[in-house]
């Protein structure tokens, strides 16, 4: 397959502070067009998962949670508030790893990461006790923005939501894809391509949806930059006509996870 010719990243400023209710997909549209641009067909919006997460109401107010026997034993192995502990039971399928830098969960989506996803940066009320969760499905909010993005801007886009997330013998964290739509998660190259020397290739699979998630996440910052959404242009060979398999197809199998 032909290398890409250019691949460009854009970070998307002017758009508002997101609570519950509004519609990313017109601020994306409005953003766009005060810059005298548009979506383009084959264009990748990689949105922030905090604001589809605010969008959808998914703040909790710690305060308001009763800590069973489970959350006060966690929370007293990992020295966490115990009504933390409670929201990460909550939202977790299975506690992998409690240790006091980060509790790593499977989330209820499959996701293996820290503290099931939930946290207080960039939410109002964070210092008071309010945190913010993941979307209940993250790949049916992606399917959701982009039928919206469609409808606003008339052409055919695919929609990534990206969140920071750490990998395993690694330090620091990456931007990850947790969910997608109008992508193809993965390029499975295996018995396909050729190396160099001609020779099949045996384990190429790209993380198609991961790396861009990675890429925009640079340009989108994890502060106080204020722009959570960056369009990816040029990635067109990987977006598709139909909402794709989703993030959870590039999740590894339970029975294969070789860290457990």
């Amino acid at each position: 397959m032909n290398a890409l010719r250019e691949l460009t990243v854009r970070p998307l400023a002017g758009l508002p502070m997101f609570a519950a209710g509004q519609s990313i997909a017109q601020a994306i549209c409005t953003a766009l067009a005060a810059e005298g641009d548009g979506l383009r067909d084959g264009d990748i919006c990689v949105v922030a998962q905090k604001i589809v997460s605010k969008i959808e109401g998914r703040s909790i107010d710690l305060a308001a949670l009763t800590p069973g026997e489970e959350a006060r034993a966690l929370a007293e192995r990992t020295g966490r508030d115990p009504a933390m502990a409670q929201a990460i039971l909550d939202e977790s399928a299975e506690i992998m790893r409690p240790h006091p830098a980060a509790i790593i969960a499977r989330h209820r989506t499959g996701h293996v990461l820290a503290n099931a996803g939930i946290d207080a940066s960039n939410v109002s009320g964070g210092d008071a006790g309010t945190v913010l969760l993941w979307p209940c499905e993250p790949d049916a909010s992606a399917r959701r923005l982009r039928a919206e993005l469609a409808e606003a801007s008339g052409v055919r886009v695919a929609v990534v939501i990206a969140d920071s997330m750490g990998r395993a013998w690694r330090i620091g964290t990456v931007g990850t894809a947790i969910g997608c739509a109008g992508l193809a998660v993965l390029e499975d190259r295996r018995g396909r391509g050729v190396d160099l020397y001609g020779r099949t290739l045996q384990a190429t699979v790209i993380a198609v949806a991961d790396s861009i998630a990675a890429m925009a996440t640079l340009v989108m910052g994890e502060g106080d930059e204020g722009t959570p959404v960056a369009v990816v242009r040029g990635a067109g060979r990987w977006t598709c006509e139909d909402d794709g398999p989703g993030a959870v197809s590039g999740l590894r199998p339970v029975e294969q996870d070789m860290f457990r």
